[in-house]
């Protein structure tokens, strides 16, 4: 059995990879794959991470976790895809230790080991680091911002620290990884890459986080686009998107205002820079897919 996890990063999804595999589960159902409800998992995944941290579960884990997990039965089921935003760690959290995320590694070891003898890949979108840094500041009660990093330079903050970690520790679980700046125009393989899909299957909902950011007059002429020319493939219809989001994108979506302090524009735009660089060395790690428009 194939299980994917997606776990961020925070700040990226918004539970919209869980609606968007419940909305197509009838279409995954149909090829074996399983999307059960987060209430299911979520609370008993992190509580075996703390449990089962340098431990080993009992043999029949494996079973009884997926009798729990899965109404029918589990002997039809080929991949399970689970989502659980926090697995890593709690937003204000984050940076504890000066290290994003440092018991990654350890938690996908417990995933691995609840799922003894089965294939794991981990699922991440990953955002501009101050973005992240902010957001995640602001969900802690921190007398200030260095108490939020613990110690970490977030002028070194690089995303690919975490892959390369990940990939150390778990050279066979492979890695699948987007921008999040680049989500509305690649949603919809985002869902195929997950669902084992086909690349030019048509899945539900491929659109909606385009339709979250470009006007509705934008939208209606796209759609009535890619009527007029049903041939596209897609990374046609992805240059498509780009130019009707050139036109019709509404700022006030895509914007986003940080106040962290002692930080000023040319601070943003310098780790948006390296941000681009750092993306551009993921894309060519071994055991990494990267999902690009």
């Amino acid at each position: 059995m194939q299980v994917i996890l997606h776990s961020g990063v925070h700040f990226t999804d918004e539970g919209r990879f869980l609606k968007a595999m419940q909305r197509n589960a009838p279409l995954l159902r149909e090829v074996g794959v399983a999307i059960p409800g987060p209430s299911r998992y979520r609370t008993l995944l992190s509580e075996a991470a703390h449990r089962l941290a340098g431990g080993t579960p009992a043999p029949e884990a494996r079973e009884v976790l997926l009798d729990g997990l899965l109404d029918e039965d589990w002997g039809g089921i080929d991949r399970i895809i689970l989502s659980h935003p926090n697995f890593f760690s709690v937003p204000r959290l984050a940076m504890q230790g000066g290290v994003v995320y440092r018991k990654a590694e350890e938690r996908i070891d417990v995933i691995k080991t609840l799922f003894a003898g089965d294939s794991v890949e981990v699922f991440l979108g990953l955002r501009d680091p101050s973005g992240f840094l902010h957001s995640a500041y602001r969900e802690g009660d921190f007398p200030d911002f260095a108490t939020f990093l613990d110690g970490a330079d977030p002028d070194a903050f690089r995303w690919s620290g975490l892959i390369r970690r990940l990939r150390t520790a778990h050279p066979d679980v492979p890695l699948t990884c987007w921008c999040n700046e680049d989500t509305p125009i690649i949603w919809g393989q985002i869902i195929r890459e997950a669902g084992g899909f086909e690349s030019n299957r048509k899945v539900k909902g491929a659109f909606d986080l385009l339709h979250e950011i470009m006007d509705p007059e934008g939208m209606k002429r796209f759609r009535a686009y890619l009527h007029q020319h049903p041939t596209m493939t897609e990374r046609q219809k992805r240059r498509v998107m780009v130019a009707f989001l050139d036109k019709y994108a509404m700022d006030e979506e895509i914007e986003e205002e940080l106040d962290l302090p002692g930080w000023d524009e040319a601070r943003v735009d310098r780790l948006s820079q390296v941000y681009e660089d750092d993306v551009q060395e993921i894309e060519r790690m071994p055991g990494v897919t990267f999902i690009a428009p």
